[in-house]
């Protein structure tokens, strides 16, 4: 189907609410009229990230990004934003076959948007499964899961099959804490935290590279709290195998110069934790 179609079927960014479908799916027999995912589709958004590219000529790095397969379900199903996703979680406990489908049709349509992503640019890509804390450990664990490895296995393979290395895949699963043991196992290369999580917890359960996890509610403090709190946050992590960052998105009401202070605060306590040398840190912002 055309561009058209598609920003028809989303209707728009609401203020206040965030994306709104104008059709969503109410029942499995509406997913006919789903049409097949045409990556060309987005050409603009690949655009996008190419002049981005060019225009940070290097300084640093761009992150590409989607949504999980059960945080698009949960939107297709529920229409817009849902504190519950009672809608589409009503489809796991009645259609269980046909939730599968779905989530194996958003899955193969994940692999190729991320994987388009890096072929225009993106020196690493993100998987944000925001609402993976509204499913039970047992949904995470046999539904959601299978879908997340394949997402990253698959990636990886197209990336090598056409001659890309080295190109970090993270996985964030807001609120699924309880499921750490099963998302270490699913092969990313990084894997982001929420700030409700214990630094202590996370580097237990977690082998890998961790992304996170200051409370975005901290950039609303004054700069030498931050400071504080941006040094304890690295004084528990360490500067190994760790990327410090949020533990979620920044909210629109933030001072952006108190960013730009969470950044540089970063970077100033990690050459301090290092003892001063730039080629003994690790990844950060």
């Amino acid at each position: 189907r055309s561009k058209q179609w598609y920003q028809r079927r989303v209707r728009a960014l609401a203020p206040g609410i965030g994306p709104i479908f104008e059709t969503p799916l109410k029942t499995p027999e509406d997913m006919a009229s789903l049409a097949k995912f045409d990556v060309s589709n987005l050409q603009y958004v690949y655009d996008a990230i190419s002049l981005t590219c060019s225009k940070l000529d290097g300084r640093v790095p761009l992150i590409g990004f989607s949504g999980g397969p059960w945080t698009l379900m949960s939107y297709m199903i529920d229409g817009q934003p849902s504190k519950t996703c009672s809608k589409s979680k009503r489809w796991l406990y009645q259609h269980i076959c046909k939730s599968n489908s779905l989530l194996n049709l958003l899955t193969e349509c994940i692999v190729e948007h991320l994987f388009a992503q890096v072929a225009a640019g993106c020196s690493m890509v993100q998987v944000f499964e925001t609402n993976a804390g509204l499913l039970t450990p047992e949904m995470i664990n046999t539904i959601l899961a299978p879908q997340l490895e394949c997402i990253c296995t698959s990636l990886k393979k197209k990336l090598t099959h056409h001659g890309i290395e080295g190109v970090p895949i993270a996985l964030f699963c807001k609120g699924a804490n309880q499921s750490l043991p099963v998302l270490n196992k699913l092969g990313y290369d990084v894997i982001s935290i929420d700030w409700s999580l214990d630094p202590e917890i996370a580097r237990e359960f977690l082998s890998g590279t961790i992304q996170g996890n200051l409370d975005p509610c901290a950039l609303y403090a004054d700069k030498d709290k931050l400071h504080e709190l941006t040094k304890n946050m690295l004084n528990k992590f360490g500067t190994r195998k760790f990327i410090a960052n949020l533990g979620h998105g920044i909210y629109p009401d933030v001072d952006p110069d108190n960013v730009s202070h969470f950044v540089d605060a970063v970077h100033d306590i990690s050459l301090g934790i290092n003892g001063g040398d730039n080629n003994e840190m690790s990844l950060y912002t």
